[in-house]
């Protein structure tokens, strides 16, 4: 398990986040109060300006709108998390589950739904910040299973000797498992080990995920099992 410590405010002075809204007086709120914090902040109002800004800001942390003009957020999910290894926070204005859960799929790390308390908002900011700064500094080691290798100061999984991409929580869930294998995790204990007590996620997050990292698992898919009305746990042998 890897230990979760609180963050104060001189560790965010140099964390860098980027606002996608293109509605002026949210993007304004959210970034009145992460400066209040100590974070570093700009902000984007339309989809086309936000890989140009990715690039030259290289922020720590992305909070991202769904619905902007020129590109949507969930495309610009899926292509920021395909080339750069960094959290992504999806904000929505619909109600329903879906667009939610197709976020996650994406490998956004959580999301909120408009219109959402600041405090909240800066619970998630900080709670997925410290899980990818904790994972940076965690004493990581490395795991051999059948097919799977995982090297932590590389931060690469392979399967089979291929390569394969995982966001950081699928990459964090896979480390978990291998770290304790043939244990039973529910989804509320994954939800608190993986994603923090402090995220307001639902158990569907983690079911998403798990799929999602099955997939990827390939040939060692069926490691991972589900235990039914239990949870799930990984099998080495």
């Amino acid at each position: 398990m890897i230990q979760l410590s609180v963050m104060t405010k001189n560790e965010y002075k140099d964390q860098k986040i980027l606002i996608v809204d293109d509605e002026e007086d949210i993007a304004e709120l959210i970034r009145f109060h992460l400066d209040e914090e100590g974070f570093r902040t700009r902000t984007v109002s339309h989809g086309m300006e936000v890989m140009p800004q990715v690039e030259k800001f290289m922020p720590n942390l992305i909070i991202l709108d769904l619905m902007l003009p020129g590109i949507s957020g969930m495309d610009l999910c899926k292509k920021i998390k395909e080339k750069y290894d960094m959290p992504v926070i999806m904000v929505t204005a619909k109600s329903g589950e879906t667009d939610a859960v197709l976020g996650l799929e994406l490998g956004a790390d959580d999301y909120i739904r408009k219109p959402f308390n600041v405090r909240e908002l800066l619970a998630r900011v900080r709670s997925v910040l410290r899980r990818f700064i904790e994972h940076e500094k965690s004493a990581a080691r490395d795991f051999e299973t059948g097919k799977i290798r995982l090297n932590s100061k590389a931060h690469r999984v392979s399967v089979d000797d291929k390569p394969v991409d995982l966001t950081l929580i699928e990459y964090n869930l896979l480390y978990h498992f291998l770290s304790n294998p043939g244990i039973v995790f529910s989804r509320e204990l994954l939800l608190d080990r993986i994603w923090g007590s402090d995220v307001y996620v639902t158990d569907r997050a983690v079911d998403v995920n798990i799929k999602r990292l099955r997939d990827k698992l390939g040939v060692e898919k069926n490691r991972l099992e589900t235990v039914r009305g239990v949870g799930y746990r990984f099998n080495e042998s």
